[in-house]
C-alpha cells in the first residue's frame, strides 16, 4: 500500500513535468508521468547521492538515457535539493536556462552526462560502470573499500533499438559489470505510435543472451515490486541487470495516457487540468509543490550528507593506511601524470623511417608508466594501431578491470564507453583506437565527447591514401576536415615520430578531447631538436624550415606524411632560387588558440604565395592559403595500389608542389 505522502511525492513529479512542458509549449511529458513511480523509488530508496555535493566521488550515478524525458530528472534534482530552483523549472527549454531540452553535462548540477541521442546515455553508462570496476580494483583493499557505487540508467524502447546501446551492453555482459543496472521504461509507445510496429523482440531474452540478469515488474506503480527487483539486481555481483518495468506513458492523462500523443508534445491546457484532477491535484495553480512533499524529498540532503560523511571517515582511514596509494588517488582524480613523465617520452634518430602509429605506441606506453589509471583499447586492431599497454592484462569474460580494453569490432560503443570513463573521473586520459576511416562509425560518440569537452583521446591510424592496397573503402578522405569542423575537438596529425611524441605531450596537458591521426607507412624522422618540435606541435603550427637568408618568397603548409614532401619541394624550389618556408601544421585548433603575433610570425600576411599539401579533402585550407593560394589534396575517393603509386597519380609529389608555387609566383 502506497502511503498518501509517497503518492503525493510521486504526483508532484508528474505535475511539475506537465506544467514545465506546457509553459514551454515544447517537450515530452509522457515519460516523466509514466516513470515517476519507479524513479521516485530509485532516488528515495536506493540511490546514494549528496545533493549539496554532486561531485562526491562515491556517489551512485544516474543516467537518463532517454534524455527527451528530461523533466523527470529536473524535477528530481529540484525536489531533492540540488542547485536547481523552481524558477529553473519554470524556464524549461528557454535561453540561458539550466534546464535545457535535453540534459546537458556541465549545465545542470547532478546531470552526469549529456543525453538525447538515443542509446548514447546507456552506452556511456557502461563506461562509468567500467571505471568503477577498474578504480575499485586499483584502490580498494580488504576491509577498506573506498570505491563502491552503482550506475543506474533509465532506458527506453528507442535506446534499446539503437546499435550503440547493444554494442556497449554486449560488452557489459561479457565483462560482468555487476554494478550496472538498467531500468527499462517499457511503456509500449514510441513517437510514431505503438512500439510493436517496429519492436517486438524479447528484450529480457536478448539481454540474458548477452550475459545480463533480467527481471520484469508488471506494474510500474507497484513500489514493492520495484524495490524487490532493485534489491535483487544489487545482490548480483557478476552480471549487469535490466529491469523491464511496464508503465503507462502519460499516466494520469484521461485522453492521452497510453498513446503517442503524450510522447513528444505538450498535453494542452485543458488536458493538463483534466490530468491534475485525475491525480487529485490542484488544477488551477501551475507549478504547485506541496510543502509536505518538498520536505519529504529534501530529506535526501541530510541522508546524502550522512552517507558522504561516513565515506569520508572510511576514506581518511584508508588514506592513513595507504599513503602511497592515496597519492596516486589524488593524481588520478586531478587527471595528472606522475612528475617526470615528459622526460620519459621517446626520442628518435633523425633520418630514420618510422610509421607514426609505431611512434604513437611508444609515446603512449611512456605516458602509461606515469598514470596507473590511464586505460584504453581498440576495435580488434591492436596489432595495427599499436595501442596496447605493454605488460598489462586484457579485458575478457568476467574480467573488466584491466588496462587493455578489448572492445571487439564495436567502434560506436567503444567511443561512448571511453566518454563514460572520462566522465566518471579518476581515469587519466582514457583512449580508444581504430582505423581513421572507421571514425565514421563512432562519430556520434565523438560529437558528444566534444560537446561535453571531455579529456578523452581518440587514436586513429591508417590515416590516408597512404594506406595503399586496402583501397578506397579504407582510405579516409573527408574525415580529417570533418573532425576539424567539430567544436572543442583538437585534431593532431603529426608529421613524424618526433611530432607524434610532441602531440602526446600536448594531449597530456590538454583539457579538451583530442584525436590523434597517425600513418601506417613509415615516414622520415625530421631533423631538429625534440624540445623545439614539441613546442611547435603544442602551438599547433611552426616554421619547420626556410631559406638561410630568412627571406620568404612562398610558404608551403603541410601536415602529417605530406610534410616531408613539402620539405623536398622546398629543396627543388631553392635550386630555382625561390625561397620557400615550410610550415608544419599538426593541429589547427592549437594554432588558432595562439596570440595574433605568433600566428603572424608563422604565416606573415605579406607573403601571399601559399600552397598547402595534405592527403585529404582540400575544403578548409583557404583559411590559411587565401583565395589565391593552391590547395593540393584529395577530393575524390582513393584507389587500391601501393601507396607510392597512389601519391604519384594524385599529384602528391615534391614536383607538383614546386610547380604550384612557381605558377603562383609567375602570376
Amino acid at each position: 500500500m502506497v502511503s498518501d505522502l509517497t503518492q503525493l511525492a510521486i504526483n508532484t513529479i508528474r505535475a511539475l513535468s506537465m506544467d514545465a512542458v506546457q509553459k514551454a509549449n515544447s517537450g515530452h511529458p509522457g515519460l516523466p508521468m509514466g516513470a515517476a513511480s519507479f524513479a521516485y523509488c530509485l532516488w528515495m530508496n536506493h540511490m546514494r547521492y549528496n545533493p549539496r555535493n554532486p561531485g562526491w566521488h562515491n556517489r551512485d550515478r544516474f543516467v537518463l538515457s532517454a534524455g527527451h524525458g528530461s523533466m523527470l530528472l529536473y524535477s528530481l534534482l529540484y525536489l531533492t535539493g540540488y542547485d536547481v530552483t523552481l524558477d529553473d523549472i519554470k524556464n524549461f527549454r528557454q535561453w540561458g536556462s539550466s534546464t535545457p531540452g535535453h540534459p546537458e553535462h556541465g549545465d545542470t548540477a547532478g546531470v552526469e552526462t549529456t543525453t538525447g541521442p538515443l542509446g548514447q546515455g546507456a552506452a556511456t553508462a557502461v563506461g562509468m560502470a567500467l571505471a568503477e570496476a577498474y578504480l575499485a580494483k586499483t584502490f580498494n583493499r580488504p576491509g577498506r573499500e573506498i570505491v563502491d557505487h552503482y550506475t543506474y540508467v533509465l532506458v527506453s524502447d528507442g535506446d534499446l533499438m539503437e546499435g550503440v546501446c547493444l554494442e556497449a551492453a554486449a560488452l557489459a555482459g561479457h565483462w560482468g559489470l555487476g554494478k550496472l543496472i538498467f531500468l527499462y521504461d517499457d511503456n509500449q509507445i514510441t513517437l510514431d505510435g505503438a512500439a510493436d510496429m517496429t519492436f517486438t523482440e524479447d528484450v529480457a531474452g536478448r539481454f540474458q543472451a548477452m550475459g545480463w540478469h533480467a527481471s520484469r515488474v508488471a506494474d510500474g506503480n507497484n513500489l514493492n515490486a520495484i524495490n524487490q527487483a532493485l534489491d535483487e539486481a544489487k545482490s548480483i555481483n557478476d552480471q549487469p541487470s535490466i529491469i523491464a518495468i511496464r508503465t503507462v506513458i502519460g499516466f494520469g492523462s484521461p485522453n492521452k495516457a497510453g498513446t503517442s500523443s503524450a510522447h513528444g508534445s505538450p498535453l494542452g491546457d485543458d488536458e493538463v487540468a483534466l490530468a491534475k484532477r485525475a491525480l487529485g491535484w490542484n488544477d488551477t495553480e501551475r507549478f504547485h509543490v506541496p510543502g509536505e512533499a518538498l520536505e519529504h524529498f529534501r530529506g535526501a540532503i541530510d541522508a546524502g550528507a550522512a552517507a558522504e560523511a561516513e565515506w569520508e571517515e572510511r576514506f581518511a582511514a584508508w588514506r592513513i593506511a595507504y599513503p602511497e596509494l592515496a597519492t596516486e588517488w589524488d593524481r588520478a582524480t586531478a587527471r595528472e601524470f606522475t612528475p617526470g613523465w615528459r622526460g620519459a617520452l621517446p626520442s628518435f634518430e633523425a633520418g630514420a623511417a618510422i610509421a607514426t602509429r609505431s611512434a604513437g605506441g611508444e609515446a603512449l606506453n611512456a605516458l602509461a608508466q606515469y598514470a596507473p589509471t590511464m586505460i584504453g583499447g581498440d576495435a580488434d586492431l591492436a596489432g595495427s594501431t599499436r595501442t596496447l599497454i605493454a605488460g598489462a592484462n586484457n579485458t575478457g569474460p568476467q574480467q573488466a578491470a584491466e588496462r587493455n580494453l578489448r572492445f571487439g569490432v564495436r567502434e560506436h560503443g567503444m567511443g561512448a564507453i571511453v566518454n563514460g570513463l572520462a566522465l566518471h573521473g579518476g581515469i587519466v586520459k582514457p583512449y580508444s583506437a581504430t582505423f581513421f576511416t572507421f571514425s565514421d562509425y563512432m562519430r556520434p560518440a565523438l560529437r558528444l565527447g566534444a560537446l561535453m569537452n571531455l579529456p578523452a583521446v581518440y587514436v586513429f591510424t591508417h590515416d590516408s591514401i597512404g594506406l595503399g592496397e586496402d583501397g578506397p573503402t579504407h582510405q579516409p578522405i573527408e574525415q580529417l576536415m570533418s573532425l576539424r569542423a567539430m567544436p572543442n575537438l583538437h585534431v593532431f596529425r603529426p608529421a613524424d615520430a618526433t611530432e607524434t611524441a610532441g602531440a602526446w605531450a600536448a594531449i597530456a596537458e590538454l583539457d579538451h578531447p583530442a584525436a590523434i591521426v597517425l600513418s601506417r607507412q613509415d615516414l622520415p624522422v625530421l631533423a631538429g631538436n625534440d624540445e623545439g618540435i614539441h613546442e611547435g606541435v603544442a602551438r599547433g603550427a611552426y616554421v619547420l624550415s626556410e631559406h638561410e637568408s630568412g627571406e620568404i618568397d612562398a610558404i608551403i603548409l603541410a601536415t602529417g606524411s605530406e610534410v616531408s614532401i613539402a620539405l623536398d619541394a622546398a629543396g627543388l624550389l631553392e635550386e630555382a632560387d625561390i625561397r620557400a618556408r615550410v610550415v608544419s601544421m599538426p593541429c589547427w585548433e592549437r594554432f588558432e588558440a595562439q596570440a595574433a603575433g605568433y600566428k603572424a610570425s608563422v604565416l606573415p600576411p605579406s607573403v601571399t604565395c601559399r600552397v598547402s599539401i595534405e592527403a585529404g579533402a582540400t575544403l578548409g585550407w583557404a583559411r590559411y592559403i587565401g583565395d589565391s593560394g593552391i590547395a593540393i589534396g584529395v577530393d575524390r575517393f582513393g584507389a587500391s595500389a601501393p601507396y607510392t603509386r597512389i601519391y604519384e597519380e594524385y599529384g602528391l609529389s615534391p614536383g607538383h608542389v614546386a610547380e604550384a608555387v612557381t605558377s603562383l609566383l609567375g602570376d
